[in-house]
């Protein structure tokens, strides 16, 4: 079996001062690596002129994150297990600092979008670390307000991460988005080494199912791939001819895209093929599916997946508006998404009080009750000319929701584990969390593409302007991403083009706010099947 025997996890210490001296470490790792998931999006529109990078290289620097973050999280949580989570933390730390390093002195694209694949390496050891820790260090009352915390850490540093990048690109430059983590990350090291305990096994030693990774990988990166690249090259006959080096895709042949897509789907099949089998033979498995029997476990893993389809998504698409159609900074930008954090902050500090009236469940219900309201108010009411007041109020109900969720979903999907495997199962619902966040990004960003292609062409061309022209138009915004709309008014009928333009980005962001909000609200239904046990599990 893939799971470490109970015998080998350290117990938690007795002294509580020693294990709450950890926890301020043990959050600042999390807030690095999520605020690192944000901190881009707002500069990623001085990303495409500075680099000169397209729309869909925009995305994969934002997906490739989460991408190779969720590839690994499953095997650093087993591996965490095994030679020691405190081990692991330290390490995924190193490696995020020097990746952090590589991406801030990026001088193309491509080595920015390395960077980045290199911080989900070091993420990836991160992120299930803590959580396995915080499970192990404590019980009863104390675990619900660690996991509390743990949670309300990547709400809110989720949605401080377009602040502080708006501040650092503004003030100073994008690089510095990246640089400010060589100086947190050596605090974080520091305090791991003189407060965080180990909690993993000693003498223990990992046995990675390396195959189980590569079909997880490849199911990964074709899903991704696909969703992100069919607008370049076409969903089924090729719109766009691939090549990577010296190799091209054939000419004459379908779109590699559905090919990606099915590499997709069957690496995915595979995979719980060769787990379940090796799970009857006894032998070592990257998931171990028997989790899933576990209720609570796989109903909130369903219910986190669709949820990050949505939140992740928006946050790649709101500051591409405010930035190419409001013409905001990225410090503007910031500030007016600096509500969100607000709202993920003021629910922090009540989470704990109804907890304990409606119970964790409750609180989770109506965190997502409160991101779809506020999803759906701002689909209602984005617009070419919209004000910050008047997205400001749901952006802090999203806030909100977006607190009381992230703060009790973990709690209750790991409260039926057995600590022995608690590393596993947090990086299984870490793993979700970011494939969630990689698909999000992809169909949501897909989706923003391709509406704001056709939308631009039709009132463009509505506008009185020749088809030809308008279909160029079409491509030159959908390229940038709305990024480019700054530059119509210097071409022949600027004026009407950029009216015509800033208002189809307007109207395309607004339908993705509204599937977002389905996303959310699809989330809020798969709670229904959280039992009642959990609950009970996650208090004792």
């Amino acid at each position: 079996m893939s799971s470490t025997p109970e015998a080998t996890t350290t117990a938690a210490p007795r002294d509580g001062r020693a294990r709450w001296a950890a926890m301020p470490f043990i959050a600042m790792g999390v807030a690095m690596i999520i605020v690192d998931a944000t901190i881009v999006n707002v500069a990623v529109p001085v990303i495409i002129r500075n680099l000169h990078i397209s729309e869909v290289g925009a995305e994969w620097l934002n997906s490739i994150y989460s991408l190779v973050f969720a590839a690994l999280l499953i095997s650093f949580g087993f591996a965490g297990d095994a030679i020691g989570r405190r081990r692991m933390f330290l390490l995924g730390t190193s490696i995020f600092v020097l990746a952090s390093l590589v991406s801030a002195t990026a001088s193309s694209g491509g080595v920015l979008i390395l960077g980045r694949a290199l911080q989900g390496v070091g993420g990836a050891m991160i992120l299930p670390a803590t959580l396995a820790t915080v499970n192990v260090l404590f019980s009863g009352k104390e675990r619900a307000i660690a996991f509390a915390i743990w949670g309300s850490t990547i709400g809110v540093f989720g949605a401080l991460g377009p602040l502080f990048g708006g501040l650092l690109t503004t003030e100073i430059s994008w690089r510095w988005a990246f640089l400010v983590n060589l100086l947190i990350g050596a605090i974080i090291v520091i305090g791991i080494l003189r407060f965080v305990p180990e909690t993993g096994g000693r003498g223990a030693r990992p046995r990675l199912d390396l195959a189980g990774n590569g079909l997880v990988a490849l199911a990964f990166a074709g899903l991704v791939f696909g969703l992100i690249e069919g607008g370049t090259y076409g969903w089924w006959q090729q719109a766009a001819r691939l090549q990577v080096g010296s190799l091209r895709w054939p000419a004459g042949w379908i779109s590699p895209v559905p090919v990606a897509l099915a590499l997709g789907v069957l690496g995915l099949i595979a995979f719980v093929l060769r787990e379940a089998r090796r799970l009857r033979r006894g032998a070592a498995t990257l998931v171990d599916l028997s989790l899933f029997r576990i209720r609570s476990f796989a109903a909130g893993l369903s219910a986190i997946f669709v949820v990050s389809l949505g939140e992740f998504g928006i946050l790649f698409v709101l500051p591409l508006f405010l930035e190419g159609v409001r013409r905001y900074t990225a410090v503007h930008t910031g500030v007016v998404l600096l509500a969100i954090a607000l709202g993920t902050l003021f629910a922090g500090g009540m989470t704990p009080q109804l907890a304990r009236l409606v119970g964790a469940r409750g609180i989770a219900r109506f965190g997502l009750l409160f991101e779809a309201v506020g999803l759906l108010g701002l689909g209602l009411f984005i617009s070419r000319t919209v004000g910050a007041w008047t997205l400001v109020p749901w952006l802090a109900a999203y806030g909100v929701g977006l607190g009381m969720a992230s703060a009790q979903l973990p709690g209750v999907i790991l409260a039926e584990i057995p600590m022995a495997r608690s590393g596993q199962a947090s990086g299984i619902q870490s793993t979700i969390r970011q494939v969630g966040s990689a698909f999000g990004i992809a169909v949501l960003g897909t989706l923003f593409a391709s509406q704001i292609s056709s939308r631009t062409e039709r009132a463009v061309h509505a506008a009185g302007i020749p088809a030809a022209t308008a279909h160029q138009v079409a491509a030159l915004v959908r390229g940038s991403g709305g990024a480019a709309l700054h530059t119509l008014g210097a071409l022949p009928h600027g004026q009407l083009l950029l009216s015509a333009a800033s208002s189809a980005v307007a109207d395309a962001t607004s339908f993705v706010s509204l599937v977002a909000a389905g996303f959310i609200a699809i989330g809020l239904i798969a709670t229904l099947l959280l039992p009642r046990g959990a609950e009970a599990a996650l208090e004792g």
